[in-house]
């Protein structure tokens, strides 16, 4: 499904089956992958592992367009403990620390309960990976417990917020 969403001049878009070749460029080494991918994201990586490792075509994905057209982030949603899941969530590397990232969030907040029904948001982050955790708690996120059974619960934050919409539409999980 196709939903999309506008703020200010910025829109967030179904990401084209072409995006991931631009997306593979923005990380340089392993442990850049790691943080955004997870701890199973092969690196290095060829075309055909990224997009299996990202799940492309299976999960909702969506890039940030900025006033300009240029594609200034990505990430994805999929409904992960009973919670709408944000996932794999980055700006392009020459537009971080610009807000770039709250504005990314704040779309996918507002396109996550049209794909995906439940009353709450997750996602989880590295322990260390700090302006991403600022920038989610600043989103209204915060740490909670591990749902049960959850892996990496030693390396990473896991966080939540309610959906302050009341309108949700079951779609993919």
């Amino acid at each position: 499904m196709a939903v999309g969403a506008a703020q200010d001049g910025w829109k967030l878009v179904a990401a084209r089956d072409s995006d991931f070749h631009h997306l593979m460029t923005w990380f340089d080494d392993a442990p850049s992958v790691k943080v955004w991918g997870g701890p199973k994201f092969r690196y290095p990586y060829t075309a055909e592992s990224f997009r299996a490792d990202c799940y492309w075509g299976r999960m909702a994905s969506y890039r940030l367009e900025s006033p300009e057209g240029e594609f200034a982030a990505f990430g994805q949603l999929y409904k992960r403990y009973g919670r709408i899941n944000l996932a794999r969530l980055i700006a392009h590397p020459h537009m971080r620390g610009q807000g770039v990232g709250k504005r990314l969030v704040s779309l996918l907040l507002e396109v996550g309960p049209k794909l995906v029904e439940s009353n709450e948001f997750s996602l989880f982050v590295y322990h260390d990976n700090l302006p991403a955790l600022a920038c989610y708690k600043a989103m209204g996120f915060v740490i909670s417990d591990h749902p049960e059974g959850a892996s990496m619960a030693n390396q990473c934050y896991y966080l939540t917020r309610p959906v302050l919409s009341t309108t949700t539409i079951r779609g993919r999980s």
